[in-house]
Formats: structure tokens, sequence, C-alpha cells
């Protein structure tokens, strides 16, 4: 014991220095951390403070905004548990309930590619498992820097390989998501995990330490040095300057090795094992309270399991199983080691918590108890190193940070791309089309989802490169659900409260278009530094966007995750909502595919168009340009449009169905023939170029049945949607009357060659 910091020689000796700087904390944090204990803290209690006070653990810098979800939430019968857990949890009906959440992991992805994506994923997937469910599906938003760049070539396939190999290993499909690429991400990508899960209604837990007396078990790894530091030295930090193309000090192709050892180590095997433990000891009723161990490790659970319960604790770190022996209390309660869980059970129970435990071969400690005293007390060989009031640590500090609109975005929105030139022909519109399916960003995904096995458990819908993710839950009713995730930087940088709104009105129409009802939405809200004012400028609007975005279409957020500080030195990333929507499908026999695959079906266009361009895909890729404004979201025609959606597929009056976003109808037309296998043939209203290449938001293409255009037609007045058949479904080509014609095996070829050749 000599050496050990504890509570008594802590109050014995005031003036010792302490790192608290090192460890993310300030010097004003570090004070009233003295003031709450009335001395100094130990080092164990430092280091449970500066991860339960991080940015990434405590959301210090963003409070203050994100309690509009609340305040503005809309009314929801289906809403079971809402922002505050581990997940958001709705009713879908028939007696079962999903849960669902998205969650970053950018940092720990650009420093250790393969393992910071799949503890990702491995990470996400404890956070549902927590809430009592199983899992069953996951997707990824992943953002990265130029495609050509040095540093992408090492990124991207790490992060692929480590979200394949974790989900393919715990046998979760892997539905969806996206992949993009912009300058603004260089050595800052956005890993951003999403896993669902679903349970019946009763099969609920919580994440509170109840009942004094009962025993605190942590189940799953043992406990090692990765990923000590990672919520707050790596996740709650920007990284050093970097060139451009994401070279340079902190940008290098072998990213920041120094930063390394805060980055986790994944076993998806074991996380297997722990899953399926979990889910008998839930069954068994073996469970008073559950927390997974992620960000913070033993420190934040912990913590919030006693500040959630009776609000005591006395817990044994001498007792918690290590990895590495040399490991001391600060450690111990620092690492993010992965794999692990921590239960709370009645003492008369613990031997047969332990027995299923040892069943499926998960390493299993008693490891304390709950109190009544109100504190949480940590010994290390019976000496106390933690004697804290344990909300003092969960709660955290709240900042209102200075907020000013960025000094370029009036000029940002007076870049107007209606300056650019357009093409002027038939043969310029063909040229522009074939390059927008051949930029990265919109280019065929297969080298990445062929690497993710989209089909296991063998309840897989639809997947990529579908509108939505589609999983059945029951086989007998087809109840089903969809998820689906959309983020646009560009847009978010234009008008953060409008970027925003159009993320969550792409996510909520690509929910729709598969036949599903939106019902409920989680974020991932992805920015830079919250020191600099630019930033929590761009961060409050997009908060309130989503927010009022949210109250119109009737879909409550249900959590999520904030992730700032990601930036290289003074440049920050475009301000990135990620946006995930579920729906409820109630018979996928029904589901609507993007793919025209039958020929003579009428093709429509829903919607109005408008000339917008400002951030579109166009844009960028024919031109490197951004500028202007966002396409203008307009919520309640994107309820109607959704509300119509879902019932024309109910009434199996469509074949298929496409939203409008990135590269407008030309790029849908293109996709929705090359999904389907069959060209089409269309006549545009108006001008050619707006009505190919506008990115107006509340618009969708569909194919209707031969025989159904009557009964559709009505539906449509019904709803309130405007409508215009452009022309119909057959052929080898994309025919433009008037303009061009791509073979699909053109088509086919331009789209699927640039991953491949970028990535191998």
């Amino acid at each position: 014991m000599t050496g050990t910091d504890t509570v008594a020689r802590a109050a014995a000796t005031a003036e010792m220095p302490q790192p608290y700087a090192e460890l993310g904390l300030t010097r004003a944090e570090y004070e009233k951390i003295v003031a709450t204990l009335g001395r100094r803290p130990t080092g164990a209690e430092l280091a449970l403070y500066s991860v339960m006070w991080s940015e990434h653990c405590s959301y210090k810098s963003s409070k203050v905004h994100l309690r509009q979800f609340a305040a503005k939430a809309p009314p929801s019968g289906a809403l079971l548990a809402g922002i505050g857990h581990n997940a958001g949890v709705v009713d879908i009906g028939q007696g079962y309930a999903v849960t669902f959440k998205i969650e970053s992991h950018n940092h720990p992805s650009y420093v250790e590619p393969h393992q910071g994506a799949a503890t990702g994923v491995g990470g996400i997937v404890r956070d549902i498992l927590a809430m009592g469910a199983r899992p069953v599906a996951v997707m990824d938003a992943l953002r990265f820097g130029p495609a050509s760049a040095p540093d992408t070539s090492r990124v991207l396939p790490g992060v692929v390989s480590g979200i394949s190999f974790y989900g393919n290993c715990l046998g979760l499909p892997n539905i969806g998501g996206e992949l993009d690429f912009d300058p603004s991400y260089a050595g800052n990508p956005l890993v951003n995990a999403l896993c669902v899960g679903v349970m019946r209604h009763g099969d609920l837990q919580v994440a509170a330490a109840s009942g004094p007396g009962n025993k605190v078990i942590l189940f799953g790894s043992t406990t090692g040095p990765d990923g000590v530091g990672g919520a707050s030295v790596l996740a709650s930090a920007t990284f050093g300057d970097t060139v451009p193309d994401g070279t340079g000090p902190g940008g290098t192709g072998s990213g920041d090795a120094a930063k390394r050892p805060s980055v986790q180590v994944g076993d998806p095997f074991l996380e297997k094992l722990l899953v399926e433990c979990c889910l008998e000891l839930f069954a068994a009723g073996l469970v008073v309270g559950i927390q997974d161990l992620g960000a913070a490790g033993v420190a934040c659970a912990t913590t919030e399991l006693a500040a959630a319960g009776t609000g005591g604790m006395a817990i044994r770190l001498d007792a918690v199983p290590l990895r590495d022996a040399s490991l001391g209390p600060p450690e111990i309660l620092m690492s993010e080691s992965q794999e692990r869980m921590m239960a709370v059970v009645e003492p008369a129970r613990v031997a047969e918590f332990l027995a299923i435990c040892a069943k499926w071969d998960v390493r299993a400690a008693v490891i304390g108890e709950v109190t009544d005293t109100g504190r949480l007390v940590m010994t290390w060989h019976g000496e106390p190193v933690v004697d804290i009031p344990p909300a003092s640590a969960a709660d955290g500090p709240v900042y209102e940070r200075p907020l000013a609109r960025p000094a370029g975005q009036d000029a940002l929105a007076a870049a107007d791309p209606a300056t650019l030139p357009r093409p002027a022909d038939g043969g310029g519109l063909r040229a522009d089309l074939l390059a927008l399916l051949a930029s990265p960003g919109l280019a065929d995904k297969s080298w990445v989802t062929d690497q993710y096995d989209r089909y296991v458990r063998g309840d897989t819908v639809l997947a990529t490169p579908e509108d939505g993710g589609l999983v059945r839950v029951d086989e007998a009713t087809g109840l089903g659900i969809a998820l689906a995730t959309d983020g646009n930087g560009r847009y978010g940088r234009l008008d953060p409260y409008l970027g925003a709104q159009l993320a969550l009105s792409e996510a909520y129409r690509n929910v729709a278009a598969t036949g599903a009802r939106p019902l409920a939405v989680t974020n991932c809200l992805n920015f830079g530094s919250p020191e600099d004012p630019a930033v929590m400028w761009q961060f409050a609007e997009a908060v309130r966007g989503l927010a009022d975005g949210c109250a119109a279409l009737g879909v409550p957020v249900t959590g999520g995750n904030v992730s700032f500080y990601n930036q290289t030195g003074t440049v920050a990333i475009h301000p990135t909502p990620v946006i995930g929507v579920l729906g409820v499908h109630d018979d996928v026999r029904r589901r609507v595919s993007i793919g025209f695959g039958t020929e003579g079906d009428g093709i429509v266009l829903l919607g109005r168009t408008a000339a917008e361009f400002g951030g579109s895909a166009w844009a960028h890729v024919c031109h490197g340009q951004l500028g202007g404004r966002p396409p203008a979201p307009d919520l309640d025609a994107e309820r109607r449009l959704a509300a119509l959606l879902v019932a024309a597929a109910a009434d199996g009056l469509l074949s298929a169905a496409h939203d409008l976003s990135d590269g407008g109808l030309a790029v849908a037309l293109a996709e929705s023939c090359l999904r389907g296998g069959t060209g089409c043939a269309v006549r545009l209203p108006g001008d050619p170029f707006t009505a190919l290449f506008s990115e107006s938001a509340g618009r969708c293409v569909v194919a209707v049945r031969a025989g159904a255009e009557a009964a559709f037609g009505q539906l449509r007045e019904t709803h309130g949607v405007p409508g215009e058949t452009v022309g119909a479904v057959g052929g080898d080509s994309l025919v433009v009357d008037g303009c061009f014609a791509i073979s699909l095996a053109e088509l086919s070829a331009v789209h699927a060659q640039t991953l491949p050749a970028l990535f191998g």
C-alpha cells in the first residue's frame, strides 16, 4: 500500500500538486472538485472526475441546447424510454418494443482505424443490450477526407475492416448507412455506428443501483490498460495541425501514435457470449439494474448506477479482475477495456447469476454492494481511495459557451451556384450525370458493403443500396422496422439550422419510401471545438433546427450522441448532424424497393422542384464549389409525402420508390435503373438542367403498377401531394427524351469502378 493516494493521505496533503490539466480538467473545474470534497481529490478521484466531466461523458457544453429536444418534443404514445437512458425505446405494436441509438467513435478511428471502428460497433451494441433487448442489426454513417488523399487510403480500409470484423463475428446484419468524402474531414473522419434491438415490453431494464445490500457484479472481459483516458484525453480534445490531405503532424500515415494507448481493443467473440449471457440473465429475472461499460469504464458505470439509484455504493477496486496486475486505482477506473457489463443483483440470487455467467464462459466477480450512505466509496486493499457524492461526478458542470455567427457566413451564402457554368445541351447533361455517378460520394458502395454480412439472422428484408434498411420482427404477422441515417455537411456549413432539418427530412423520407411509418429519431451531432464561438453557433443552430423539425414532423428524439473537437488545429469539420429515423412497417411483405423492375409501370415524380443548387452534389462534383443557400425544407410537405408513400405501399400500388436527394432526379433515376436491372424513358418538365440536378426537398420518384394509376392518383389527391407522370419503366437504357440516352451497361461500369480503383 506504500505510495497509494488514499482519502486520508489526500486530506493530510492539501498542497500536493496534481496533474488535472493533463487529464483535461480546467483550473476552475479542479477547484470545484476541491470545494465539493472539502479537500484535494485522491489520484483515483481525480481520474474519475476527469473522465466523468469530459466533454464526451458530461455533455457540459451541449446540455443547455439539448434540452430543446425534450422541451419541444411532440406528443408520442410510443415512447417507452427516452433521453437520459442508454438508448431510446419505442413501442412498435403487438407487444414488441424497439431500442435504437447512434454514437460516434471518430477520434479512435483516426488513430487506429480497425480497432477504433470495431469497438465503436461493440460499444453501441452494449448500449442496446443494457436496455434489455436483443441486438438485431447495425448501421454506420462514415465521412472521410478526399478519397484520393494518401491518408484516406489508410483510414477508410481500416475502418471498414473493423466494422465488418466486429459485426460479422457478432452475427449482426449491417443493413445500411452512408459513405461520403470531403476535405473538411481530412484528419477527422466521422465513424458513427447505430444499433437496433428488439424486446418485449416487459423486458425493459434500468440503469440504477437500488436496494441497499444488493451486490454489484462486474462481468465480461478483464480490465487492462487499453482505452485509458479515451473519454478525456482522446475524445475531448482536438488533433494537432495537419495539411489538407491529412498528412503532417497528427495526420501522418500512421495516425497519432502517442494517442494509441487511448484506443480500445475489441473481442467480438467475447461480446457474442456476453450478449447471450445477458439475455439469459434478464430472462431469469436476476438483474435489478445494469449498465454497460463504455466511455469512462468502471468510473462511469459505478457513478451513474449509484447516482440513478439509492445514491450509495461501496466498491472494492482490488476485486476487479485484471489482465495487467500493475494497474492501480486510477488506471482501473479510467480503463475502457471492452466487452464488460456491471449488474446489481440481490444477494440471494448471486449464485444463480454467477452460474449463468460460468455457463457462457463469461468471467464475473462481485466487486461491491449498494448502500444507503449517499456516497460512492471505493477501497484499494481496505483503504478508501474514493469517497464522493456520486451525483457530483455524474451530473458534471454546465457551460453556456459564447456563440458567434462565423465571419464568412454571409459571403458563403452570397456565393450562389446560379453563376456557375451549366451544360448547354444533352451531351453536357449526360456528361455531368456520369461525373456525379462516378464521384466517390455517389459511386456504388459495394466495395464497402460487400464486406458486411447484410443477411445473417435471416430477417433482413431491405439493405444497402435501398433507401432504408428493413428488418422483419415477427415472422407470422410481417411486422418490421425500417431505419435510415442521413446527413449533409455541405448543407450544414451553409445553414446549420436548415441543414439539420434537411438531414431529418431525408431520413424521414427514406424510411417512408420503404413503406414504413416514421416513428422516432436518434442523432449523432458531429462538430468542431465547443471552445470556438463559431462552432457553438453552428451547434446551437443545428440543435434548434432539429428540435423544431422533429416537432413539426411529430417524431421525438429518443437519444443520441454529441461529438465535439472534430477539428485539426483551428480547422473544424463541416457541421454534420447525422440523423437516424426509425419507422414501423405493418407488413414487410409489402415493402417497396428503389429498383425499377416491371416493364410498363408509370414513373411519377412527386413533390415540387425549384432551382435549388446551394450545397448540391452537382456544384460540389462538377465545380468544386460550396456556396449559396441550401434547399428550403418543407416539413408539412414531407409529412404529406410520407403518409402517401406509406398508404400506397400498404395498398400495393407501387413497384418502386426512391427519394430525391444528392444529385437530384438524375441520380435517383440512374440508381433505380441499376438496382432493378431495367431502364426507363422520361420526358422532363421545364428546364432539363433544373429538373435533373435540383436538390429540392420533399420529393420522391415512384413506379406505379400498371392498372393502379387511378387509385394512386386519387390517393395523391387525398394527401395533397403534387405529382406528374414523367415516363415509364422499360428497356435497357436510361433515356431522357430530347437530351440523352445511357445504356445500363455504361451506367453500371461508371458507377461501379470508382471505389475499387481507389481502395483495391
